[in-house]
């Protein structure tokens, strides 16, 4: 059994051709229906379910991951994406000081910038850890970004930044594979093809798994980190954001409805392939890390 200073969080692992969800408890992950059965909430097989009614859930997390049982342990297996799968992707877009001034923009002010989201197919995009990430085909210019991303555990309209983070669940590890090539349309009056360039398959990995906000803290706070085959490529904070974690869910609740399982990518820091012309090739492996969270590690096979 737990303690009662146990963290915990949450998971999806394969076993055989299933998904099973998993509540991890001081490093040993346990099957997660079982687990909240034990204390009340019975049916709950998938970790989407849980956000339907975070609240309840919650609390029925905490209880769970103090009388975890030994024989709901799961045997080691690879990885899924924590969350399969979100009801809608955002991204925002250029959301570092230091990234805008690598890609051209060095000396950007907040007052002059404005905050943009594009989105990624969740049930074709998101992966987990491994050999799951497949080059989009004819590109040549595969990039990486590591961001932070959310998951929405309570319904967001028009809500106020003071109020935007009563709104998130959890946080975890992704990262924005990006087509350059197929990002840009210089021959058109729009020039960009957000579609063409970030909504590929495989391209939106998610994980190692899902920390509830109120352990994670200020989202501001997290250093985040990428490598290339173990070269270190990004290495950023959070605080240099432009717009804020609260700022970005205020905004996009005032475009549309967040519901409650929706996903947040929050930007990138400096660090990613497209200056220096330098991007990913098959057989490459990237590595992730959040500070807090974990680390996400993928390779990257040929186009399918």
């Amino acid at each position: 059994m737990a303690s009662a200073e146990s963290l915990w969080s949450l998971a999806t692992f394969a076993h055989g051709d299933q998904a099973v969800a998993a509540l991890e408890v001081d490093g040993v992950a346990y099957r997660l229906e079982p687990s909240l059965a034990r204390v009340g909430l019975a049916g709950q097989s998938s970790v989407l379910g849980l956000f339907s009614d975070w609240a309840r859930s919650l609390t029925a997390l905490q209880a769970a991951a103090l009388q975890v049982q030994a024989a709901d342990a799961l045997p080691a297996a690879q990885r899924l994406a924590p969350l399969l799968y979100p009801g809608k992707i955002l991204c925002a877009g250029a959301n570092y000081f230091d990234h805008l001034a690598e890609m051209g923009m060095p000396g950007a002010k907040k007052e002059d910038q404005r905050l943009f989201f594009f989105m990624k197919p969740p049930r074709n995009a998101v992966v987990g850890e491994g050999k799951t990430v497949h080059m989009p085909i004819h590109t040549q210019a595969f990039d990486w970004e590591v961001e932070l991303a959310l998951v929405i555990g309570k319904t967001a309209r028009h809500v106020s930044v003071e109020q935007a983070l009563s709104h998130v669940a959890a946080y975890t590890v992704a990262i924005d594979f990006s087509a350059r090539d197929h990002n840009r349309a210089p021959e058109t009056f729009y020039k960009l093809d957000w579609v063409a360039g970030k909504g590929h398959d495989t391209c939106c990995p998610m994980g190692p798994r899902l920390i509830p906000a109120h352990q994670f803290g200020d989202p501001q706070q997290a250093a985040l980190k990428l490598a290339v085959n173990g070269a270190l490529k990004q290495n950023g904070h959070a605080k240099d954001m432009i717009f804020s974690v609260a700022e970005q869910i205020a905004t996009a609740s005032r475009i549309m409805t967040l519901d409650p399982g929706d996903v947040l990518l929050t930007g990138t820091p400096a660090g990613v392939g497209v200056p220096h012309k330098t991007f990913l090739s098959v057989g490459d492996r990237v590595d992730a890390d959040i500070e807090g969270i974990g680390r996400l590690s993928v390779a990257i096979e040929p186009s399918r």
